[in-house]
C-alpha cells in the first residue's frame, strides 16, 4: 500500500518564537512537515513558488505587507488552503473575519500573554485545522466566491447603488416560524450567503457557528452591516424576534426556550458537546423541542458530526431541513452526517438554499391567506 505523502506546511509569522514553535508542533506529527518558515509575506511568496506547500499558516498582522493584503493576492493568483494565526484583540478579530471572507479556511487565536505555553496548549487545535485545511476544497470555493463577488459588483453598478435590490417582504407570516443554522469550517462565508438575501421581515434566525470567544462579536457586527435583518450576538434571556438573527457567543452554549407565545435565548457556560462550545447539537435540540413544525433547519459546511443527530430530531418534530451539498462546501463533514442521519428534506448548492426557503415561506403565507 503506497505511503500517503505528508502535508507540506509553510509558516509565515513575524515572530521568530511563533515560527519555531509552530514548526516544532508540525514536525512532531507523523503526517505533516514544515517545509519552510518566513518572517514576512515577500519572502513567503518566493518560498511558496519554490516549495509548493499544501497549507500555509499566516499571521494576520505583519510588517512590510499585512497578512490581509498578502492573502488577497494569494487567493487571486494561487488559491490554496490558509490557516490564519490571529491575536485575541478586537482588531485581530475584525481582520480575521475579513481573512475568512477572502478565503482563509480557518484560524487559530494565539494568546496575548504566555505565548510559548499558550501555543503549545493549542497544538492539537493547530494540527487538526491544518489537516482539515489540507483536505478542504479551497480552489473551487475561492473561484466561486470571486465569481459571485464580481457578479454582485456588476449588478450593483448596473443598479447604480451599492446594495442589491431588496428581497420583497414575506408579508403576513406567523411569528412562531424560526430558522436555525449550524456551521463550522467555512461557515462564516456560507452564513453570510444565507443571510444576505433575507428580507427585513424574515422569521427569527438562530445560529451556531463554531468560533472561540472574542470573534463572534466581530462576526455579528460584520453581518449586521451587510444584511437587511439585524444581526447580533445572542444574550441570555432576550426575546427572539422576527427580522433578527442571533449568533451563539464563542465559548458559550446557546439554545432557545419558550416563554408563553415567545421564544427566548438561553446562553450559559455549559460543558462542551461533541467537543464544541457553542455546539450545533445544543441549539438544534432546543429548536426541535421549542419550535417543532414551525422550524426550518439549515446545516452548512463544517468538519465532524456536530448537530446531525439533533437535526434528525428537528425533522422528527416536524421541521423542514435544508443541507448544503458537497460541491459548495469547504468541508463536507457536518452536512454529510446530517444526510446520513436522515435529517435532510433537501440537499442544495449554497446559493439555492435561501431562495428555496423563502419560496417555501411565501407558499405557507399564501395558504394562510386562503384559509382566512
Amino acid at each position: 500500500m503506497p505511503v500517503k505523502p505528508k502535508i507540506r506546511v509553510i509558516v509565515v509569522d513575524d515572530s521568530a518564537l511563533v515560527r519555531s514553535l509552530l514548526a516544532e508542533i508540525i514536525n512532531r506529527q507523523p503526517d505533516m512537515e514544515c517545509v519552510g518558515t518566513a518572517n514576512d509575506p515577500l519572502i513567503a511568496r518566493e518560498m511558496i513558488r519554490e516549495r509548493n506547500p499544501d497549507v500555509i499558516t499566516l499571521d494576520v498582522e505583519m510588517p512590510r505587507m499585512d497578512g490581509i493584503d498578502f492573502l488577497e493576492r494569494l487567493m487571486r493568483l494561487r488559491p490554496m488552503p490558509v490557516v490564519m494565526v490571529s491575536t485575541l484583540t478586537q482588531r485581530g478579530a475584525e481582520v480575521t473575519i475579513r481573512a475568512l471572507e477572502l478565503g482563509a479556511v480557518d484560524f487559530v487565536a494565539k494568546p496575548r500573554v504566555g505565548l510559548a505555553s499558550g501555543i503549545n496548549a493549542l497544538a492539537d487545535e493547530i494540527v487538526e485545522k491544518i489537516r482539515i485545511a489540507a483536505a478542504s476544497h479551497v480552489h473551487r470555493i475561492v473561484a466561486k466566491a470571486a465569481a459571485r463577488a464580481a457578479a454582485s459588483a456588476h449588478a450593483a453598478a448596473a443598479a447604480g447603488s451599492a446594495s442589491a435590490a431588496p428581497a420583497p417582504p414575506l408579508g403576513r407570516i406567523s411569528t412562531e416560524k424560526l430558522i436555525a443554522i449550524g456551521a463550522s469550517t467555512g461557515g462564516t462565508e456560507a452564513i453570510k450567503e444565507v443571510l444576505l438575501p433575507m428580507p427585513a421581515d424574515a422569521p427569527a434566525i438562530v445560529i451556531t457557528q463554531h468560533m472561540p470567544p472574542g470573534f463572534t462579536t466581530s462576526f455579528a457586527a460584520r453581518l449586521d452591516s451587510l444584511c437587511r435583518i439585524s444581526v447580533k450576538e445572542a444574550e441570555n434571556g432576550e426575546r427572539i424576534l422576527p427580522g433578527h438573527a442571533y449568533i451563539a457567543p464563542g465559548g458559550m452554549q446557546f439554545r432557545i426556550a419558550r416563554s408563553g407565545a415567545n421564544y427566548v435565548a438561553v446562553v450559559d457556560d455549559g460543558p462542551p458537546v461533541n467537543r464544541h462550545k457553542p455546539s450545533v447539537e445544543v441549539l438544534f435540540k432546543s429548536v426541535a423541542a421549542a419550535a417543532g413544525p414551525n422550524a426550518y433547519g439549515i446545516m452548512l459546511t463544517g468538519m465532524g458530526n456536530d448537530g446531525a443527530a439533533a437535526m434528525r430530531e428537528m425533522k422528527d418534530a416536524g421541521a423542514y431541513n435544508y443541507v448544503q451539498d458537497e460541491s459548495t462546501c469547504v468541508v463536507f463533514g457536518m452536512p454529510r452526517e446530517a444526510i446520513a442521519h436522515g435529517a435532510a428534506d433537501e440537499v442544495l448548492p449554497l446559493p439555492q438554499i435561501t431562495p428555496a426557503l423563502l419560496a417555501r415561506l411565501r407558499s405557507s403565507t399564501e395558504r394562510l391567506h386562503h384559509r382566512i
